[in-house]
């Protein structure tokens, strides 16, 4: 269930350019305002020259990446229905891993709790809605206290490869690729 949840996730910013604009401006929000509680003297900030945008979106290099890495475009583009389960599941489990990998490499990711599902759990009295999603019997105020029910994923880093390619190419994903005899 919860990788399905992940790569929808993940396809939703990849493929809606408005969500994808909410997500990154949301997290530009939350990076100013650790700052700004971190330094409670203000400061005069030079406005920096805005940088040259990117010939090619993030979400393409990702893509590419997981394709390069563990041919994850192949597996989620095949029609399956000709396949067995079985089939399935054995050619999957070969791109999971590798997906696994790849994201491992990239961002670190690590659960946002450290606590067994099923196990329970308190939340701070600070509730904070982009760590935590309740659901249930949701009455009075913070801390909450119920199961675990998903603990939660976070990048400590991320590291995406830098792209050195042309603006006709910005959009592959995956090249053609041609054997020669």
């Amino acid at each position: 269930m919860r990788i399905f949840q992940a790569i929808s996730a993940f396809f939703k910013v990849l493929l809606d350019r408005e969500f994808a604009a909410k997500v990154q401006q949301l997290a530009r929000d939350n990076d100013l305002t650790a700052v700004a509680k971190t330094d409670p003297a203000p400061k005069a900030i030079a406005s920096p020259a805005k940088p040259k945008p990117p010939t090619r979106n993030d979400a393409i290099t990702l893509l590419a990446t997981l394709q390069r890495e563990a041919r994850f475009v192949d597996i989620v583009m095949e029609p399956l229905g000709d396949y067995s389960d079985a089939q399935v599941g054995a050619a999957t489990r070969d791109v999971l891993r590798d997906c696994g990998k790849t994201l491992e490499r990239l961002f670190d990711i690590r659960p946002v709790v450290e606590a067994e599902e099923g196990a329970s759990h308190e939340t701070p009295a600070t509730l904070d809605g982009s760590r935590y999603r309740l659901a249930g019997n949701v009455t009075g105020e913070p801390p909450y206290r119920g199961q675990l029910v998903h603990h939660g994923w976070q990048a400590m880093r991320c590291e995406l490869p830098k792209w050195s390619g042309n603006d006709d190419a910005a959009m592959i994903v995956a090249p053609v690729e041609l054997e020669l005899a």
